[in-house]
């Protein structure tokens, strides 16, 4: 099954349509955890996944993991993100298990010199590489939390360069207000498609998020050579 590039930096925004919600839980409010289960086209559950976000004193820890498999194909992955109060991005680590493919990784981001450093720890071979990145860079995960902050308070994300191992070009555009099934209820969300290109990478994901004031995201439904998979929120 071939695993879509920069997975869960495709959570990454919707259009702030709504006023926000009187009970201002999760992100950016306080700690949140959210659980996943990762749906097959026919509706069959290959999984789960998590998204967490956790405040700190220099600003907020975050952390995605992936727990998935077909017949022969096992996918067990774990990202995460330090980043400061205002996202801008200090460290990333991967630890990417997909079938036979491993590889564990962690950049380190120094924005006042506007340099990256990362060392690649898996395969042993990988060795090291520094590149430059833009003010105030983010890595995919701190701009998933970014473009739910930004979408808070009115704003569509600008188009950007996210980091997550190579550089993403990553574009949002607002779909329209869609009413969509989560856990038999019916809410209507806003729609966003998400379009990413890298290296190896052009692809498009669609996002559906609640009109909370956290901007929760309910549903992401993931491009694969097997059919679009789903990733629906389970509460």
């Amino acid at each position: 099954m071939k695993h879509t590039p920069g997975l869960f930096l495709l959570v990454a925004a919707a259009f702030a349509a709504a006023a926000p919600a009187a009970a201002q839980t999760g992100f950016p409010f306080q700690d949140e955890g959210l659980h996943y289960t990762v749906n097959w086209p026919s509706g069959l559950s290959l999984g789960d996944a998590t998204l967490s976000a956790h405040h700190t004193a220099n600003g907020w820890d975050f952390e995605i993991g992936l727990d998935a498999a077909v017949p022969g194909f096992a996918i067990k992955d774990k990202f995460r993100s330090s980043a400061t109060a205002g996202l801008c991005s200090t460290e990333l680590s991967r630890d990417i298990s997909q079938g036979g493919k491993k590889v564990k990784e962690k950049t380190t981001f120094d924005q006042d010199k506007g340099t990256a450093h990362r060392v690649t720890e898996y395969p042993a071979d990988g060795g090291t590489s520094d590149f430059n990145i833009a003010p105030c860079a983010r890595d995919a995960i701190a701009y998933v939390y970014f473009g739910r902050k930004e979408l808070g308070q009115g704003r569509v994300p600008p188009a950007l360069q996210s980091y997550f191992g190579s550089s993403y070009s990553t574009r949002m555009e607002y779909a329209g207000a869609q009413t969509i099934t989560v856990g038999d209820k019916k809410e209507v969300t806003d729609h966003l498609t998400v379009s990413v290109k890298g290296p190896k990478a052009d692809f498009t994901v669609e996002v559906f998020y609640a009109r909370d004031a956290a901007r929760t995201p309910l549903l992401i439904k993931i491009p694969q050579t097997v059919g679009t998979l789903s990733m629906e929120l389970v509460r």
